[in-house]
């Protein structure tokens, strides 16, 4: 599969989510990733539905990857990794700060033999610093960056403010693509200089980075007692399956978009009601506001003739959907938003599709994801190493694994095993 990182080898240290995350991307915009992975394999690998240790969660952050399984605890390891890492243009790990020096394989080993490289580590709080040496998971990091805080704040109210936390791992994903971009700027940076560099990433960081009213959290303001700065431009508004309206209150409260709303109920009269005719009324009569808007919808026979409507006033508006909703909709197919990926044993998984498309580069579907150590004998023969010496490794534990027998291989393992009648 072509694409526009073709000619780039990236060699992934990383397990779980925010380094495979990286990796796989560039994986999908081109790049040759081989994924370095222990005889103890990455954990994800476990994560249900699993078929023979392939999980649906392992196959979304890891396919489109070649992968060799090595213990880097072998003596003779190490140099079998380096020959990989001198051709590398691109290294990702995700482990704990220090973690890889230890194996001789830190950024200012590998940069005295390969001064072309470029090295990214992902950490909950960096390299440096009083929290270098936390481990670090998103849901930690995003209580620690604010991000949960700021979530249970907006549920204030709700009967049980737990069940408002979010499920997705915001930390590890966002983490996952600033690194993306990071070495992409490296590499740029290096095709000028000829010098590659470090990068360290750190999740809080990131948080923080992405967090768009950073600057009232900041600024110590309280944004339920200051509607009149709260002002998302045009939305959100979100209607649900029964037709019940969700409406940030931002939307209907600020000076700059209340005058949209009442455009698109064709409601102009609402300006002159004393308690909508300030911010400070809508907010203190938002039950009463937000009923007006809930009678409104309702009136409507079909979605697509209120998006219309509100198209027209410019209020975005959104469907709340499941992701299968999602996927069967005429946009995710005509975009690709689903792709389907080989589960290695007859079925497939659905994973998402590509976030971008280009002009000038086709990349395709996605290849199946890899089992461990099912590359072991092709990276290092690409690498220069002998077959002699390829089978020595696996004969001496340093290259273990390789894809499982077949159900066909082991029926016929038992026959030719079955005594004779």
């Amino acid at each position: 599969m072509a694409g526009p990182l073709e000619g780039l080898k990236v060699v992934d240290f990383s397990r779980v989510l925010a380094g495979p995350l990286c990796a796989r991307t560039l994986a999908d915009l081109g790049a040759d990733v081989i994924k370095i992975e222990p005889p103890r394999p990455d954990v994800s690998r476990a994560a249900f539905p699993n078929h023979d240790g392939m999980s649906g969660y392992y196959a979304q952050q890891n396919s489109g990857k070649r992968n060799v399984s090595i213990d880097l605890n072998a003596p003779r390891a190490r140099e079998l990794v380096l020959r990989l890492c001198d051709e590398a243009d691109i290294v990702v790990e995700n482990f704990r700060a220090g973690t890889l020096k230890g194996f001789g394989l830190d950024y200012d080993t590998l940069a005295k033999r390969n001064p072309k490289l470029v090295y990214v580590s992902i950490t909950g709080y960096g390299q440096r610093g009083p929290w270098a040496s936390r481990m670090a998971y998103a849901p930690t990091v995003q209580a620690e960056a604010g991000f949960t805080h700021n979530t249970l704040r907006h549920f204030d109210g709700m009967d049980d403010a737990r069940k408002w936390t979010d499920p997705l791992s915001h930390a590890d994903v966002y983490a996952g693509l600033q690194a993306t971009i990071a070495v992409l700027a490296a590499v740029r940076k290096r095709d000028m200089t000829g010098h590659g560099q470090y990068i360290d990433v750190a999740m809080a960081a990131v948080m923080l980075s992405i967090n768009e009213r950073a600057h009232l959290d900041l600024a110590g303001v309280d944004t339920g007692a200051e509607p009149g700065i709260l002002g998302a431009s045009d939305g959100p508004h979100f209607v649900g399956p029964g037709g019940e309206a969700f409406v940030a209150a931002q939307s209907i409260i600020g000076s700059n978009t209340f005058p949209n709303y009442l455009r698109a109920m064709r409601r102009m009269d609402l300006a002159q009601d004393p308690r909508f005719s300030t911010a400070e009324r809508r907010l203190q009569n938002y039950d009463a506001l937000h009923a007006v808007i809930q009678t409104w919808i309702r009136s409507f026979r079909d979605l697509k003739t209120l998006d219309a409507q509100l198209d027209e006033a410019k209020i975005a508006i959104g469907q709340i959907r499941t992701l299968k909703e999602l996927a069967e909709t005429d946009w995710a197919k005509q975009w690709g938003a689903v792709h389907e990926v080989p589960d290695r044993r007859g079925g497939s998984y659905l994973i998402h599709g590509y976030p971008w498309h280009f002009s000038d580069d086709e990349l395709g579907m996605r290849s199946e994801p890899a089992f461990r150590g099912e590359h072991n004998e092709q990276v290092f023969r690409e690498a220069g190493l002998a077959d002699a010496d390829i089978r020595d490794a696996v004969d001496a534990g340093i290259l273990v694994g390789g894809p499982p027998p077949s159900a066909k291989e082991i029926d016929a393992a038992d026959l030719a095993e079955a005594p004779t009648v």
